[in-house]
């Protein structure tokens, strides 16, 4: 008699995540749940599942230590850790001028980020945030392959700790006397679906700035909009 396949759980919101665990993960060996809603993330639905691990490529919402304590659980951060602990690391990275990063597979615990870590894999910063996150959401399908094909042993976080702020939409906003790179940098690591673009505001309307494009000649090239800002 053979024994049952292992059941694993993916928690996910983002459509990049969600497109490649359609895409590629779901294929993989084993049962596979994808959870999409909070409302889904319980003890009582886990338990009925019963996962060997649950992965969380990217998730709004604090999970309960209930969870954590009861199941193997696996974030998944884009930074170095313990460098890059916090909020929107792919914007804070490219701001402070880096070109690339580990994307930094992870045991959840009760904390923020500082769980013992499986796996740590390059991850390219080029190109827009968009453009980013598709290759990190293609790059976590790997390392899930990885981890359910021979488990990794957790070691602990080495190094110096250095934490990121979650970035507000209002530090979006294009101020100060940016050089071209930089303004370029800014745009990009803003333009994927459902974060705040760069912007500027010139009497009461809102230009966003999309698709920039660093040309010879010192030109940077960019998709504007223009919205009227609401009294």
């Amino acid at each position: 008699m053979r024994e049952p396949l292992p059941s694993y759980c993916v928690a996910t919101v983002r459509p990049w995540n969600i497109a490649e665990y359609e895409n590629s993960i779901r294929r993989l060996p084993g049962e596979w749940q994808l959870i999409t809603e909070e409302a889904l993330l319980t003890l009582e639905h886990l338990r009925a599942i019963k996962p060997r691990a649950i992965f969380f490529p990217h998730w709004n919402w604090k999970v309960s230590n209930e969870i954590v304590s009861s199941f193997e659980c696996v974030a998944f951060h884009a930074a170095p850790l313990p460098f890059g602990k916090g909020g929107s690391p792919i914007q804070n990275l490219i701001a402070r001028g880096f070109s690339e990063t580990k994307l930094t597979a992870f045991r959840m615990k009760a904390g923020f980020d500082d769980g013992d870590i499986y796996l740590q894999r390059d991850l390219s910063l080029a190109g827009s945030a968009d453009e980013i996150f598709i290759r990190m959401a293609q790059l976590t399908a790997s390392m899930i392959k990885e981890m359910i094909t021979r488990w990794p042993t957790p070691v602990p976080q080495v190094g110096e700790a250095v934490t990121f702020r979650r970035r507000t939409p209002e530090q979006s906003r294009l101020d100060g006397a940016f050089d071209l790179t930089k303004i370029y940098d800014h745009i990009r690591m803003l333009d994927a679906p459902e974060y705040p673009k760069a912007f500027i505001e010139i009497e009461g309307t809102r230009i966003e700035f999309v698709d920039a494009e660093l040309q010879e000649g010192g030109t940077l090239r960019a998709t504007a909009t223009f919205r009227k800002i609401k009294p």
